[in-house]
Formats: C-alpha cells, sequence, structure tokens
C-alpha cells in the first residue's frame, strides 16, 4: 500500500515507551493500566497478547510517573515495566504499523486514517490522524460518545466538545449539522491534533482552543461532549452547567459504570435530570438535560 501525506502532517518527535507486564493480566487490568497512564500523560497505547505498550514524549518522562499512589495502591493493577528512548521518527508510520484499522460504529460512521485505501462505506466517514492524541475511536468511551452524538439532531446548534482529543467528536458534530463547534483541550499536542484533523475533513467551523474549563467565560451552548475522566469530570461539571442553555444535553464519558452514581448525584445537584446512561466494557456514558 502506498501512503502520501501531506508534509505538515509528517510528525517526529522522542519518545519513550514503556512495556508493561501485567500479573494479572486480564482485560480489567489492562484498562485500569491504561486509564491511569493516560491521566499521567502517556499519550498513545498498544496492546500485545503479552504485553501493554505505553508512549509518552521523552520530555514529559519520569520514572516516579509509575509509582504514583493511583497504580500502586489499585489492587487490581500490578505490573513490572521496561523503558526505552524511541528516537525522531514519523509517527504516522508508527500508528500505521500498529494497527489502527478503519472502525466502523454502528454501520454509520467510519473513521480511518489518511493512510488506509480499503475501509466500509458509511454516511459519515472521518478521517484521522493520530499525532498520538488520544481518540482514534478505538476507545470504549470515544465509541460510546460517538454513538450518542449520531443520536442526537446537532442542526444549527452550538457545541463544546471539552477534552477534544483528536478533534474527532468536534467532526462527527459539524457533519452532524452543528452550527459552530468550541473544542477545547488542555494537552498542546491535542489542540494542535484537533486543528490539522479538522482541516483534513474540510471541517471550517470548528474553534479549536488551549485551554481548560476557565476559558468558559461568556459562553452558552445548546450541547456540551466531555470525554475526560472522572475526577476532572466531578470538578468542573458546574462550568459546564454554567454555560449550557436552558433544556441544552451534557454528554459524558470516560468515566466506569461503577462511578454513575457519583457523576449522577453531582448533576442533580446542580439541577440537571438523567436523560440516559449506556457502558460499554465497564466504561460509561451519560446523558444530562439542564
Amino acid at each position: 500500500m502506498e501512503s502520501i501525506w501531506p508534509s505538515e502532517l509528517l510528525i517526529k518527535m522522542e519518545y519513550t515507551k514503556i512495556t508493561c507486564l501485567l500479573a494479572p493480566d486480564n482485560e480489567l487490568a489492562r484498562e485500569l493500566l491504561i486509564a491511569e497512564l493516560g491521566n499521567a500523560g502517556f499519550e498513545s497505547f498498544v496492546e500485545t497478547d503479552d504485553n501493554v505498550e505505553a508512549y509518552i514524549p521523552s520530555a514529559g518522562f519520569s520514572p516516579e510517573i509509575l509509582t504514583s499512589d493511583n497504580l500502586q495502591k489499585n489492587e487490581f493493577i500490578r505490573f513490572t515495566y521496561s523503558a526505552e528512548v524511541i528516537a525522531d521518527q514519523n509517527w504516522n508510520e508508527v500508528w500505521e504499523k500498529n494497527y489502527f484499522e478503519p472502525l466502523l460504529i454502528d454501520d454509520t460512521c467510519v473513521i480511518r486514517a489518511p493512510f488506509h485505501d480499503n475501509y466500509p462505506t458509511a454516511a459519515y466517514e472521518i478521517i484521522i490522524n493520530p499525532r498520538m492524541a488520544f481518540g482514534t475511536g478505538n476507545h470504549e468511551t470515544t465509541h460510546l460518545m460517538i454513538t450518542a452524538i449520531l443520536e442526537l439532531d446537532l442542526s444549527n446548534k452550538k457545541v463544546l466538545d471539552m477534552g477534544c482529543g483528536s478533534g474527532i467528536l468536534s467532526i462527527l458534530s459539524s457533519m452532524k449539522g452543528a452550527s459552530e463547534i468550541t473544542a477545547i483541550d488542555i494537552d498542546e499536542w491535542s489542540y494542535n491534533n484537533t486543528i490539522e484533523n479538522a482541516e483534513l475533513n474540510n471541517i471550517m467551523n470548528i474553534n479549536a482552543q488551549f485551554g481548560d474549563a476557565g476559558l468558559l467565560t461568556e459562553m452558552s451552548f445548546d450541547v456540551i461532549l466531555a470525554n475526560i475522566q472522572r475526577n476532572i469530570l466531578l470538578q468542573d461539571m458546574e462550568a459546564y452547567k454554567n454555560v449550557l442553555k436552558q433544556g441544552g444535553e451534557l454528554i459524558m464519558s470516560g468515566f466506569y459504570t461503577a462511578d454513575l452514581p457519583v457523576i449522577e448525584e453531582k448533576a442533580v445537584s446542580l439541577g440537571m435530570k438523567l436523560i440516559s446512561s449506556g457502558e460499554r466494557s465497564d466504561w460509561c456514558a451519560v446523558r444530562f438535560c439542564n
């Protein structure tokens, strides 16, 4: 297969790879490990039959990351690891070799990379250049969020995408008819990746911003999307509520089904009502109405 890449999308950066051997090694342990490493700054993961590989920019890596309380005190996560520095290289090619396959969701939305030349047809086709950012659709929470968006009528709606990652949810929102999307991420790579992927998909109505919920002033939205880990959702939910129009919807994922009660309790305390929830492999997504 021949892949032709625009020069500005060729990514080179030095990364550190850690290879984790879990004991016991099971689906729950892998999901918990990946979630905690993601919170610690690791940007990409490859699961093999024997281990989990995690990648982080070398400038942001220190062994202390792997001795945090969240990792060491979690009874479900037991692992040993080895680390190696991966020299500057074209990370698009790394993703291609590491099995980023086209993904079809609900027979309606296909997610692919620019290097794919064999993929299913669907009503919505999203091209994602991963750039080591979270959000190729393969993670359970992204899958849940996409399913939720596919069920919405976003015609002429203003949408906020918090923790936008690769921009995949913003892009689909635009394809679903949203008039304007504000995409915010605290990670600079994700911010840049959202801009690039919007251009790849010829989407012109995404306003990407670099920052956190502190940017949410003098704004209002019909729909807010937030695929972020539990503690950030609980911390920032009031900020989301304050910029959500009356009758608007808040759709969130990034947490486990077991965390739904505390998420719902917080939302109800802010005056929002539960519309629905869904789960996929112990991960949860939820919809609230303001």
